[in-house]
């Protein structure tokens, strides 16, 4: 298995490993409860766009328990290469996946940072990556990484949080993630008490340095047509695709 590149550990990434290594275990039911049942609809949502074929290879980054992984595969018998920068979440997301027959050599765990990926050039039919940007240091860089190992023709697809846009949604939005997720959070586990603190700050912060539609455009500017931006849940959730350009291999 390759390592990952230990020069690539910033202080955000870093900060990010320590945050969610005591999460794995309940991560999956944890995070469906505290988004009120939104995040699996969102996960849906990320797979439906993605349109892949049973013959395809999809690489799902930031691939955490694997949620998305079995998802694509459930969906179209695909087989999916999924990595994860946390030695923790991968080693819960091959618990979770060993349960299920059907999934059985179909999905393969690697640690691996989205910077730099280890595959060659238009390794993949298809590139998924879920809540990622917030914690690399250039997204656009990153994203030039993701669509380097696609090939022309093929879908990258993510999901990230969002900031609702309409004052009353807005507001709701703020008041729950600045003071209700924390207080949920801490009925789970002190470290989902820490997570719940940290969510609000960060997806705000980021969603002011880097906007839907700035993310759209570093999309359109690497190369991806037809670019779609669907916000659900009033823009608490943001799913994009695009297709690399070119005929596909």
């Amino acid at each position: 298995m390759p390592q990952p590149d230990l020069g690539l550990v910033s202080s955000r990434k870093q900060h990010a490993l320590e945050l969610f290594a005591g999460l794995p275990r309940h991560y999956d039911a944890a995070g469906a409860v505290l988004s009120f049942g939104q995040d699996p609809r969102w996960r849906r949502a990320l797979v439906a766009v993605v349109g892949a074929e049973p013959h395809q290879r999809v690489l799902d980054v930031a691939t955490g328990t694997g949620m998305v992984a079995r998802a694509l595969v459930r969906a179209s018998g695909c087989q999916v290469v999924a990595v994860d920068q946390s030695r923790q979440m991968l080693a819960r997301a091959r618990e979770v996946t060993d349960r299920e027959p059907s999934l059985a050599g179909r999905i393969t765990f690697s640690e691996a940072y989205a910077e730099r990926l280890p595959f060659v050039d238009g390794e993949f039919d298809h590139v998924t990556f879920t809540y990622l940007l917030r914690y690399v240091d250039d997204p656009g860089a990153t994203l030039r990484e993701l669509v380097r190992v696609l090939k022309p023709g093929g879908r990258l697809a993510s999901l990230e949080f969002g900031v609702p846009a309409r004052t009353l949604a807005h507001g709701l939005w703020r008041g729950y993630t600045r003071v209700g997720l924390p207080a949920l959070g801490r009925l789970v586990s002190h470290d989902w008490y820490e997570v719940g603190r940290f969510l609000g700050p960060s997806i705000e912060g980021f969603n002011t340095d880097c906007p839907p539609v700035l993310q759209r455009r570093l999309w359109e500017e690497l190369g991806l047509r037809s670019v779609e931006v669907r916000r659900m849940s009033f823009g608490a959730g943001v799913v994009m695709s695009g297709t690399r350009d070119g005929d596909p291999a």
